[in-house]
């Protein structure tokens, strides 16, 4: 996992829309590898949230904003701080991660 999200999040949804992944979710809502991607819908079902109360970043969409940014957009606008590094990945692993959802 690249970024998490704490328990101090006011669920103000900042950094839901800057995700260029769309890997960024709303509490208690359902997620699918293809939103937001290259990826075919078909091929991806939708998952159980990850948390109920609280946004929560889908761990395999999340690329730090490698090949989009210099700098992860989520820690940048939330306003608590709550969006924090969770587990450092290479930056060639991030990169992998981009091309795998988004094409070159």
């Amino acid at each position: 996992m690249s970024i998490k999200i704490t328990e101090e999040c006011i669920n103000c949804g900042a950094c839901e829309e800057e995700c260029p992944n769309q890997a960024i979710y709303e509490g208690g809502k359902k997620w699918n590898m293809s939103e937001g991607t290259y990826l075919k819908k078909n091929f991806y079902f939708d998952q159980k949230p990850i948390k109920e109360d609280i946004y929560f970043i889908v761990s395999e969409k999340c690329t730090e904003c490698i090949g989009f940014y210099d700098e992860p957009q989520c820690m940048i606008v939330c306003p608590v701080h709550c969006c924090v590094t969770d587990q450092m990945e290479t930056k060639e692993k991030l990169f992998e991660k981009k091309i795998f959802l988004h094409g070159n």
